[in-house]
């Protein structure tokens, strides 16, 4: 069959984008996010947030880009954002002076003096900023960085409840934290609690408890800590804590408990493939990278085999064709044309990475290659602008957060 005479490489959905892309796009590595999908994935949650009357806030780091956060903020009706990395949080409260932030994880005192130096406009840290805090002696250390700033600390308290990862596992260490917000009240401020509790919806071996086990669990920790701060620092107890849980893999398994004031929910409304979970069925994968191949050279040639490779292609009808891609050692799974697979003996490379297939697979040089990304964090990030797409169609470019 000579090339011309060729099939479409792809099933009707990535072949609307290949020639879209082939088109319009910019024929290099290219993230995309597939909007009837994500808008598919946010009337999943829109339901769930009516059903157990919880807020959302949006995990940043898993959707890193100001364009898709608002997106996805403005049809969900949430202006609660979690950070996790400085030079982001300053971008934060920037472009969204009306946001709600909390910090999803501990930053080093300095990374937090850094924030107060960069910062400007009318978002007001004092009363819209949380900073977590997981130890008395980071405490200490945030509250000398606001006697010195002159300003005044809201203050959330990360909470161990099964993950194992840091944060308050003792009575004793969560008084000695709420002590020294009580003590000093002109420079810390109470703000609440964040206990993280993905396990809750991972594929755990059973012996480990079912998801309903795994819960009552995480909820009997997370309460024991409510009540010994409300009966022993009952001052700092008010209406309107942020008392913070799950993330994607679990935030449906906390529909019907009533602790929990809001959930984090971020890479499940994008569901990159490690996220393929029971707990998120009805999410659609809604995030894929997309890059042109660049080279076709035939069958598998391995460096200094040179024809002595042609065992290995009649060995496999897999590696009867050889694909170059630009770029590539992405943290991603081939998807479509079906088919493709890396090779383990020539090796993987960002360059251009070879891919290979059997002669049923119709790529042509300028045809795109489909992957699904492993996750969404840290690999929307080395695309340069995200391009939505909606029917086949690129409809928005989205900017990705800088340093």
């Amino acid at each position: 069959m000579r090339p011309g005479d060729r099939g479409q490489p792809h099933d009707g959905y990535f072949q609307a984008l290949n020639q879209e892309l082939k088109a319009h796009g910019p024929m290099r590595p290219s993230l995309l996010i597939d909007l009837d999908r994500l808008d598919q994935n946010i009337e999943v949650v829109r339901q769930f947030l009516a059903r157990s009357g919880k807020q959302l806030r949006l995990v940043e780091k898993s959707l890193p880009a100001p364009g898709l956060l608002r997106y996805i903020g403005e049809r969900l009706g949430t202006r609660r954002l979690m950070s996790f990395h400085q030079p982001f949080l300053n971008h934060d409260a920037r472009l969204f002076p009306e946001a709600d932030i909390l910090l999803g994880k501990p930053l080093p005192v300095r990374s937090a003096q850094l924030f107060y130096e960069q910062h400007s406009g009318s978002f007001d840290p004092a009363k819209q900023l949380q900073w977590l805090i997981d130890t008395p002696e980071r405490l200490q250390q945030y509250l000398a960085l606001a006697q010195g700033l002159g300003t005044r600390l809201r203050i959330n308290i990360e909470l161990d409840v099964g993950l194992h990862r840091g944060g308050v596992s003792d009575t004793q260490t969560l008084g000695q934290l709420l002590q020294l917000i009580a003590d000093n009240p002109q420079h810390l401020e109470f703000a609440g609690f964040m206990g993280y509790d993905p396990f809750v919806g991972m594929n755990l071996p059973s012996v480990l408890g079912t998801q309903d086990e795994l819960l009552a669990k995480v909820m009997t920790l997370y309460q024991g800590y409510v009540d010994f701060t409300r009966q022993r620092f009952p001052a700092l107890w008010r209406e309107g804590l942020t008392l913070n849980t799950a993330g994607s893999p679990s935030y449906r398994a906390h529909e019907h408990e009533k602790l929990s004031s809001e959930v984090a929910i971020g890479t499940g409304l994008l569901k990159p493939s490690h996220y393929d979970l029971p707990s998120l069925t009805g999410h659609e994968p809604a995030v894929y990278i997309a890059t042109p191949v660049l080279k076709r050279t035939g069958a598998l040639r391995i460096p200094a085999l040179d024809e002595k490779s042609r065992l290995f292609a009649w060995w496999d009808v897999n590696q009867r064709e050889t694909f170059f891609i630009y770029g590539g050692n992405w943290q991603a799974d081939l998807v479509s044309p079906a088919g493709l697979q890396l090779s383990g003996l020539y090796g993987r490379s960002s360059n251009q990475e070879l891919v290979n297939g059997s002669p049923t697979v119709s790529l042509e040089v300028d045809d795109q290659v489909f992957l699904r990304p492993t996750q969404s964090e840290s690999v929307l990030l080395q695309f340069g602008d995200l391009l939505a797409v909606r029917g086949g169609k690129i409809v928005e470019r989205w900017p990705v957060y800088q340093e």
